[in-house]
């Protein structure tokens, strides 16, 4: 759902002894793994009888979609894509219901992933539809993305979520934290600022900017608006500025002023908070984002942990006594900030990815040691979510989530062995739980049905006891106090703070007195005398604390007696037949087979152009929906050789090892000897093995490739060289090894503060010839004198053996500036110091944005022999040194799509005797994919 209209995918990611199923019906293809029907049932039926039932508000064009649902990732997420057209669900829901909301997870994802099927189904008209003709489905993705921008992609399917469903993200106020903030204190972006992004202030997702914009048109001007708008937009009807034209065009009133009435109609709704804003004594807010602090948890009364990230640092756990911050660790690569804290010791579930499969991967308990430091991990190979200690501090449980999809409680000791798996028959999916006693367990739950409440379950047999009534409003942060629970659950327009005790029953809402002007009321944490909590502000979550006594408990009994979620004044859901019909979808018995993995291995897809200097090609791409296979016809142009290179490749990915096959014709291949240039033609058949391996854990990503390709060339001598060449065919082996590392980087930090990249690649001749060449390369990166600058040394040696002309392709990274040659023996070392400059958050006319300018200083230095090769009656013995500098911009272009590009002098300190006159150069750095 954070990724909805990209490629998300992994290559290569099942193991191959998972077994497909598939069921068919006229609007999609929905593919599972065997023992997975009851889910791949559920969409099928959800996608087909929803086509049949809504009305065609974004038009009715369709075209069947293949849908792949993978159970073996714990990341909540799903996605729709051309090239290829498929779309992917990963089962596993998170723990926040207030954050995308507590409906089945696979139905919440039918109801909104189906949407962009229906969009992308109905944007291939004119224009993109011509981009589609010449350039695949690649082509139709760029031109819709150039002329629909993705806040309207993601703000109709928000729409339709919400509008079939009695929940959706449209309905929680949580949705809209970000811009509630923002205009609390008076931050009214620009729309450019708003639809790029910052990295110094907090700016929204697009999401919310998506459902505010498209629930008021739909609102104002009917149901079909947004067809005739998207119609005339992808179609590029309506001019330069496809988008804005057509929704004045149909609306009568220019962009910008329809975007501000969206605005004022949802800040209107939220019309509180702008009042507790102002009303507010002594707030002093930082100019810029700050960094969010969230699960605080008392040492004591004066004693606070919690997480803490911002822009230039890693999330990192926290300690603060008065007004003192101070770091206690990092925090191992997680899915969310959630921990939990007893006597000393940090509990808290580390995200890590599988050692070959990319859609498998873990959620591990970790136990850190507040004094210490030192943390190490109690399980192994699990999906565990929030866990937290039992009150003598032996225990822990924590949510289990297996591939079947069943939430369980698991009951663990501190060395992570199993001590009891709590029954479950009721199907509940339970979320935030807490130990209540010896015998009992306190969590928030969702039933089948998505509604939620809280419940006790005895440890003994599973049998719950619900607290509250069943509603679709969220409930969650639980924190327990002797015999009264804490938590947060929607009420009205906003997310506040409430206490039941439980014995009892009386159930009271706590308004805190201060001056707090966070937006909604979460994670609450409580000491003998003091109470925490954390709220959202335009520069990050912040924890408020206040004394017990402070507190105003107000009796909350009448809170659960309207259960219907807010509709913030859009009376277009709800209105037609369609609305909330998710309920009333029948589960269907469909037709199930078997789906085999060679079903479609060639679907070329796309004509990508790619500009990655030295190298310009495009390519005629294919990729089945498994992708499992990848298959490529290219064409490229080396800018350093000159060579053109004509090319078949295909990439098998369902084994271990990855298997690869491929043929290539290149055409002015060109070597240096004696003084002068020639130039030859090859022809190459090739075949290899690949393995790669993820080893990323705790605080580093790290990972290791390795493998061989078979070579067998034919190099034929262009006139008039044959005369002094003769034509050579040799077989050769191409080996390989890259080795990646880097701990985690902040939003702001140009490179990681600590990375290496290392290649080791040797080609030699097993028939034909004796060529050999060897290349070892490697970047090391290091923290700069200040936050967010790097110090990046790079090193290379490469050597080859003295064949008579025939050479390998060159990947040697030659000092900037230079021509460069493929010689005997070159060694380098460069030298880079990064450092931003600026973060103008600006840009013109919707077309380009800038982000952050910054630069970067080098030294270079490159020494290379050649004994054949003779300048001056001697033998090659030269250095190449350069220095210089190169200014970047990380931009934004038509509001969407990234671009990085530099401008960069380098000034040679040594003659550039390979071609080129004078010493000064400027290059223009374009690492570029279009599509």
């Amino acid at each position: 759902m954070a990724a909805s209209v990209v490629n998300a995918q992994e290559f290569g990611g099942n193991p191959p002894s998972i077994k497909w199923k598939q069921i068919n019906t006229p609007a999609a293809k929905v593919i599972f793994p065997a023992g997975m029907d009851s889910a791949g049932m559920s969409v099928a039926n959800i996608v087909q009888q929803m086509n049949g039932l809504i009305k065609p508000t974004i038009g009715n064009k369709q075209k069947q979609i293949s849908i792949v649902l993978q159970n073996q990732t714990t990341i909540a997420n799903a996605y729709v894509g051309l090239a290829p057209f498929r779309s992917e669900f990963f089962l596993t829901p998170e723990q926040n219901s207030f954050d995308i909301g507590s409906l089945p997870w696979q139905q919440q994802l039918a109801i909104h992933e189906f949407r962009h099927v229906q969009q992308y189904n109905n944007f291939n008209v004119g224009f993109s539809h011509f981009m589609r003709i010449i350039f695949g489905e690649g082509g139709q993705a760029f031109a819709n993305d150039l002329s629909v921008p993705n806040w309207f992609f993601e703000g109709d399917a928000v729409f339709n979520e919400t509008h079939v469903s009695e929940q959706g993200r449209g309905r929680l106020p949580y949705f809209y934290n970000g811009y509630r903030a923002l205009w609390a204190a008076n931050k009214d972006y620009s729309y450019m600022k708003l639809r790029n992004g910052s990295y110094r202030d907090y700016v929204p997702d697009h999401y919310p900017l998506g459902y505010m914009l498209v629930s008021y048109g739909r609102d104002k001007y009917g149901d079909d608006i947004w067809r005739k708008i998207t119609h005339d937009a992808a179609g590029f009807y309506t001019g330069f500025y496809p988008f804005q034209n057509a929704v004045k065009k149909y609306t009568g009133t220019s962009f910008k002023a329809f975007t501000n009435l969206a605005f004022d109609h949802f800040k209107s709704q939220f019309a509180d908070d702008l009042q507790n804003a102002s009303t507010a004594k002594g707030a002093k807010m930082p100019k810029h984002f700050d960094a969010d602090r969230e699960y605080p948890a008392f040492v004591d009364d004066s004693t606070l942990i919690y997480m803490k990230s911002s822009y230039d640092h890693v999330p990192a756990f926290t300690i603060k006594t008065g007004n003192t911050e101070r770091k206690l660790s990092t925090r191992s690569y997680s899915l969310d900030n959630y921990f939990d804290y007893h006597d000393g010791n940090i509990v808290y579930a580390s995200y890590r990815p599988d050692l070959r499969w990319g859609y498998r991967d873990y959620s591990e308990l970790m136990l850190l040691d507040v004094k210490t430091g030192q943390e190490h991990r109690i399980t192994q190979k699990a999906k565990y979510f929030s866990p937290a200690f039992s009150a003598d501090g032996k225990s822990i449980v924590a949510v289990q989530v297996g591939p079947s999809g069943k939430s369980d409680l698991h009951i663990l000791n501190l060395d992570g062995k199993l001590l009891k798996t709590v029954p479950n028959q009721h199907k509940l999916f339970f979320t935030y739980p807490k130990f209540y006693g010896d015998n009992e367990l306190l969590t928030a739950v969702r039933n089948p049905e998505g509604k939620m409440t809280l419940a006790l379950i005895n440890i003994a047999t599973g049998e719950p006891k619900y607290l509250l009534p069943f509603t679709y409003k969220p409930i969650g942060f639980t924190a327990l106090k002797g015999d009264t629970v804490y938590f947060t659950s929607t009420a009205g327009k906003q997310d506040r703070l409430f206490a039941l005790m439980i014995n009892t029953n009386i159930f009271f809402e706590l308004l805190p007195t201060g001056d707090d002007v966070s937006i909604g009321s979460y994670q609450p944490a409580l000491s003998d005398h003091k109470m925490a909590w954390v709220g959202f502000t335009a520069d990050g979550y912040s924890i408020t604390q206040a004394d017990k006594k402070d507190l105003k408990w107000v009796d909350a009994t009448d809170v659960y007696t309207n259960t219907k979620l807010p509709l913030l004044g859009i009376s277009a859901i709800g209105k037609d037949s369609s609305a909330a019909i998710l309920g009333g979808i029948a589960d269907k018995p469909l037709p199930v087979s078997n789906y085999s993995k060679a079903h479609g291995l060639f679907n070329f897809h796309s004509l990508i152009p790619n500009i990655s200097d030295p190298n310009y090609s495009f390519a005629i791409t294919g990729e089945n929906v498994l992708n499992t296979f990848q298959s490529e016809i290219s064409f490229n142009y080396n800018s350093n050789e000159g060579y053109k290179e004509f090319g078949f490749e295909g990439v098998y990915g369902a084994l271990f090892p990855y298997l690869s096959a491929g043929a290539d014709y290149t055409l002015d291949r060109r070597g240096f000897t004696k003084g002068n240039f020639v130039y030859w033609n090859e022809t190459q058949l090739h075949a290899g093995l690949e393995v790669p391996l993820v080893l990323s854990q705790g605080k580093n990503f790290t990972g290791l490739t390795f493998g061989s390709d078979l070579y067998f060339n034919s190099t034929n001598f262009q006139q008039p060289y044959v005369t002094q060449f003769a034509d050579k065919r040799y077989t050769y082996l191409n080996n390989y090894i890259s080795f990646s590392n880097q701990t985690q980087r902040a939003k702001k930090n140009i490179y990681a503060p600590f990375a290496q990249s290392i290649s080791l690649n040797y080609k030699t001749a097993v028939a034909g010839t004796n060529a050999t060449q060897f290349l070892a390369s490697g970047n090391f990166y290091f923290p700069g004198l200040v936050t967010n600058h790097s110090f990046v040394i790079n090193l290379a040696h490469q050597q080859k053996s003295k064949d008579n002309v025939i050479s390998y392709s060159n990947d040697f990274p030659f000092s900037k500036g230079y021509t460069a040659e493929n010689l005997d023996v070159m060694n380098k070392i460069g030298l880079a110091y990064h450092f931003p400059i600026a973060y103008p958050d600006g840009g013109f006319g919707n077309l380009f944005y800038l982000l952050r300018l910054r630069g970067a200083l080098f030294f270079d230095y490159t020494h290379a022999k050649e004994d054949n090769l003779l300048i001056n009656g001697k033998n090659f013995n030269q250095n190449f040194r350069s220095a210089g500098g190169t200014l970047y911009f990380d931009t934004k272009f038509f509001n969407q799509n990234s671009i990085s590009f530099g401008i960069r002098y380098s000034r040679l300190l040594d003659e550039d005797i390979f071609g080129g006159t004078g010493r000064n150069r400027i290059e223009l750095v374009l690492p570029v994919t279009f599509f």
